[in-house]
């Protein structure tokens, strides 16, 4: 009995010294260690510089001292080898290339050998003025005479050239004309003695040879006869063609005009006879003459708009 005693004894006193063992660890490794230093409110701690700043005695030595910073490309997404010199993509960049290398090539040869006929050029050039200095040389007195006159003639032959003045072929124009042109009044006009008249072709027309469309402009230089307009085209589309004006209503020469003028333009064909007069002692003739004339200028005459005249070609 007593060794179990003894025993219980020994257990619980080891027991209690581990637990004392485990309470002294315990304390030691909690409170013993080294305490990181506290920031409190009367001292501040100053950091510690790891790396201090150089100091340089100039700029230069400064501005050297930086460094510089590489660009850096980002990777393309397409191909390096199908990217032009302007940064475009191209698939068949390479037979393009080989096309330009062809073509350079050609124009290449194709300058070198412009260059060689020009040299052949000159080269045949100065051979013909050899030949030319050495003919002129061997020619006699009488063959530069005969020279010199057949020089004479040329020019006088040039010179009859451009001195003729060709008469017109009249005929070769009225040939492939239309020998009637159907027109109308453009707007309604007042004119008097030598005005024109503006018209435009009612229908298409040819003259000398040119289709003139619809509503072409024409002019017509007016006179006066009793109860008559008379009109005249001398000149048409540049051509100088002749024409008539005829009334479509009356078919008569010229336009009809109302009775009102009949005493002036009978006033006009009494001026024109008595510039037929040329009688001695009758000074009254100019006077009279000058008086009719001045009168005829007064004539006036309103053609109305789209008033229908017929062109016949003067024969």
């Amino acid at each position: 009995m007593d060794m179990i005693k003894d025993k219980k004894k020994l257990i619980f006193m080891g027991l209690v010294l581990c637990v004392l063992l485990f309470i002294g660890a315990y304390g030691i490794l909690t409170f013993g260690g080294t305490q990181e230093p506290s920031v409190g409110k009367a001292s501040v701690e100053v950091p510690k510089l790891k790396e201090t700043t150089p100091e340089f005695e100039s700029r230069l030595e400064a501005v050297d001292a930086l460094e510089r910073e590489e660009e850096t490309v980002p990777p393309s997404v397409y191909q390096e080898k199908y990217l032009d010199s302007a940064g475009y993509y191209d698939k068949q960049l390479s037979d393009t290339m080989k096309k330009r290398m062809i073509d350079s090539v050609y124009q290449l040869g194709a300058s070198r050998y412009q260059k060689l006929q020009r040299f052949q050029n000159a080269y045949e050039v100065s051979v013909v003025r050899d030949t030319l200095s050495k003919r002129q040389v061997k020619l006699t007195k009488k063959a530069v005479k005969a020279m010199e006159v057949k020089m004479k003639a040329m020019a006088l032959e040039h010179q009859l050239f451009f001195a003729s003045n060709p008469e017109e072929n009249v005929e070769q124009h009225i040939r492939n004309t239309d020998e009637e042109l159907w027109v109308r009044v453009d707007g309604t006009q007042t004119v008097k003695q030598d005005y024109r008249l503006r018209m435009r072709l009612s229908k298409s027309a040819k003259v000398d040879g040119i289709t003139l469309e619809k509503n072409t402009l024409l002019y017509g230089f007016v006179s006066f006869k009793p109860n008559r307009t008379i009109l005249k085209i001398e000149n048409l589309n540049g051509r100088a063609v002749q024409f008539e004006a005829y009334d479509l209503d009356d078919g008569s020469k010229g336009i009809y005009i109302e009775n009102s003028f009949q005493e002036d333009v009978r006033k006009q064909v009494v001026g024109d006879v008595v510039d037929d007069i040329n009688l001695a002692g009758v000074p009254q003739v100019s006077g009279i003459k000058q008086l009719l004339r001045r009168s005829n200028r007064q004539v006036k005459v309103t053609v109305i708009d789209n008033y229908q005249l017929i062109l016949k070609l003067k024969q």
